[in-house]
């Protein structure tokens, strides 16, 4: 076999080589004059934003009924619509056996879904030192077992003040504090509850979301300033609620959503279980794109037509907002 400096290339074939070299050659010497004689039409800028990924919370489909709507069932429910992923709710977990977190993780991953988030509840508005201390070591709890599931990030809430609700609260978020202390007293116990959560959570490699979710929460400017207080923890981050602003939630949405990791969004088919919003998710994908957020959506279907037909809905309603 000869080598490649052996080879003799084909005359005809060099020919036309050299011929299509000269073109060439011409047609780049040519083309300043020709560009200059074109009229060029300015060439648009292309933007393009990172499609959202839109999960679907399991409370979506049981609101705490007395029994509880399957994990399983709604992983399968996700799948055949569309969704990316799951969102699970910690007290509609069956139990918190290794076995039984193993089963959704794999029941998720065979279908191509995400399990990006846990929901939990705590309560950091209480005087009472040990019973913050309770709720710090269920948030630890919580900690090992999205680890378990291979979850990233944790829903959080502040808490509220204790006593009777308000008829108006989902209209104020206010509750009056405990006799002899402040609203800024809670605000230091949430941020000292929460900054030892976000020492495990670090180690975990796991991201702890405090969510707008009424109570002490409900108050932006108390919400922002217990995260600026914890902002520095690679593990912190902020989950906006759309459903769970006092008075109007655009305006405070545009405030919040630079700072936002993960969006929780709202929807009331048939009426609301507790209360109910029209929210406009035209408007509020805009305000999502203007601050560049790329992160997931989690739908909650708070309303109260069946889950069957109305998360459906809600897909296809969230689904066509956030579209690029």
């Amino acid at each position: 076999m000869k080598t490649p400096s052996e080879r003799k290339i084909c005359p005809s074939s060099r020919r036309i080589w050299l011929k299509n070299a000269a073109v060439l050659g011409a047609a780049s010497v040519a083309a300043p004059s020709l560009l200059a004689n074109t009229k060029m039409e300015p060439i648009k800028k292309m933007v393009s934003f990172q499609p959202i990924r839109l999960i679907v919370s399991t409370y979506s489909y049981w609101h705490f009924d007395k029994v509880k709507y399957p994990i399983e069932k709604v992983i399968e429910n996700a799948a055949r619509i569309g969704f990316d992923g799951v969102e699970i709710l910690h007290r509609q977990m069956e139990n918190e056996t290794v076995p039984y977190m193993n089963k959704l993780k794999r029941m998720a991953f065979d279908r191509g879904l995400a399990l990006p988030f846990l929901s939990i509840h705590q309560n950091f508005v209480e005087p009472n030192a040990s019973k913050r201390k309770e709720d710090v070591q269920h948030t630890l709890n919580c900690i090992k077992l999205a680890t378990q599931m291979g979850i990233p990030a944790i829903r959080m809430n502040t808490g509220s003040w204790a006593g009777d609700t308000p008829p108006d609260y989902f209209k104020t978020g206010i509750k009056k504090p405990a006799s002899g202390y402040t609203d800024q007293d809670a605000i230091k116990w949430v941020i000292d509850s929460m900054g030892e959560c976000l020492i495990e959570a670090e180690k975990a490699g796991v991201t702890l979301c405090l969510e707008n979710h009424w109570g002490l929460s409900s108050n932006i400017d108390y919400l922002e300033e217990i995260y600026n207080a914890l902002a520095s923890s690679p593990a912190m981050a902020l989950n906006l609620d759309t459903g769970n602003f006092v008075g109007d939630p655009y305006s405070q949405l545009e405030r919040l959503m630079p700072i936002a990791t993960i969006i929780q969004a709202k929807t009331y088919y048939g009426g609301g279980e507790v209360y109910d919003l029209s929210l406009d998710y035209d408007r509020i994908a805009k305000i999502m794109r203007n601050a560049n957020f790329t992160g997931y959506v989690s739908l909650e279907m708070e309303g109260k037509e069946d889950a069957e037909t109305a998360v459906q809905k809600s897909y296809d309603l969230l689904r066509k907002a956030f579209s690029i």
